[in-house]
């Protein structure tokens, strides 16, 4: 992924960030951890804008490895596999993975077979894959099993660090948000203490969030921009669900969707600061205006790379083991909240301005966020 074209980000069009970001600015930045896609664009048999989005929390190398972590939830209109699990345990070891709504199968069953191929240790036991969703279904056929586990395993596959693709990608590519294309966001900060630093990375596919509330920098761009916005202005809802006509038709709402919000550090973290990090993240997705809607899906994971080679969850060991856990201090903390909820807003930010306009099933259209009213706004060139 170090090959990538050059395209503007957020902070090109003269959007004001705070924080310090990482080198690439991603997910990452966060070392060992890898990023794939697989991304779905086909007009024939079925109209596609679908994918996966893959993310190995230490790369290839070492997929089964656990990672301490949390769970957090904004709105619970959604899903993500194998959070019972961090519930109880504070930790996971697979791959993550981000897709449509009713793909979610597939894509678990995918991670079980790239596993039992590169990690049969830890498929001989048990695997419980980490899988998220948004709905994607405006502009993709998303009841017609165009994704599979094949491409969970090409996103696997071709999972790799460096700089990584936003906007329509893997599970991003038939997303919206804020009424205009949405998709697939990152961004990263670095916390720095003496001469110690440490990486925040941030991975979300953003699917949330009506137009009337988009705010970048506090400016309401949403509001008074002149792109159109059929998603919330036409009765393709209506037409879809048979209630075109009626006397009280199924309308579409304003805000509908979803995010999936993946959070990374390098920095030592027990699986309670995990949680305590992903509980930030609404703050970073406050900023850019969303108020959170009921038939949104708002689930966050976060975890810590740190620790390697500790809370391993294995059967067969007959005595009682004890480990150590090296972490943070919790009045040492604030920094990397700070970060969190920086890198969050970017994130949400670099997924509208990646995005261009697209064209799915049934002629739906979705428009990006114009680039010149973002710079006529903040006074970019």
């Amino acid at each position: 992924m170090t090959d990538l074209p050059s395209a503007p980000r957020a902070r090109d069009l003269g959007i004001p960030f705070d924080g310090e970001p990482g080198r690439w600015n991603a997910i990452t930045d966060v070392p060992g951890l890898e990023v794939g896609y697989a991304t779905i664009v086909a007009d024939d048999p079925v109209v596609a804008r679908t994918g996966v989005t893959a993310i190995l929390p230490r790369g290839k190398g070492a997929p089964g490895v656990p990672c301490a972590a949390g769970v957090a939830v904004l709105n619970g209109n959604g899903e993500l596999t194998g959070r019972s699990w961090i519930e109880e345990a504070g930790q996971f070891q697979t791959p993550v993975a981000i897709t449509n709504s009713h793909a979610v199968g597939a894509v678990h069953r995918g991670i079980d077979r790239w596993l039992a191929e590169h990690d049969p240790v830890t498929a001989a036991q048990w695997m419980l894959p980490v899988v998220g969703e948004t709905w994607d279904g405006y502009l993709n056929s998303i009841n017609a099993d165009t994704v599979t586990p094949g491409h969970a395993i090409e996103a696997l596959d071709a999972s790799a660090t460096g700089p990584i693709e936003e906007g329509s990608v893997g599970g991003g590519t038939g997303m919206n948000c804020y009424g205009f294309k949405g998709g697939t966001g990152t961004a990263s900060r670095i916390v720095r203490s003496g001469e110690r630093t440490w990486t925040v990375g941030v991975l979300l596919q953003a699917n949330f969030g009506s137009r009337r509330e988009l705010r970048v920098a506090g400016r309401p761009l949403g509001r008074d921009s002149k792109a159109p916005n059929p998603l919330e202005s036409t009765d393709w809802f209506e037409r879809d669900t048979g209630t075109a006509g009626a006397s009280v038709p199924a309308r579409a709402v304003a805000g509908a969707g979803s995010v999936i919000v993946v959070v990374a550090t390098d920095a030592p973290m027990l699986p309670d600061q995990c949680r305590a990090l992903a509980r930030r993240v609404p703050l970073g997705l406050a900023r850019t205006g969303t108020t959170g809607s009921h038939f949104s899906g708002d689930i966050f994971l976060a975890f810590s790379t740190a620790n390697e080679g500790a809370l391993a969850s294995r059967m067969g060991h007959g005595e009682v083991r004890v480990e150590q856990l090296e972490h943070v201090a919790w009045g040492s903390i604030d920094p990397f909240y700070e970060a969190v909820v920086e890198a969050t807003e970017e994130a949400v930010l670099n997924a509208l301005v990646a995005a261009r306009d697209t064209v799915g099933r049934e002629g739906h259209a979705s428009y990006a966020l114009p680039h010149d009213e973002v710079r006529a706004a903040f006074g970019g060139a």
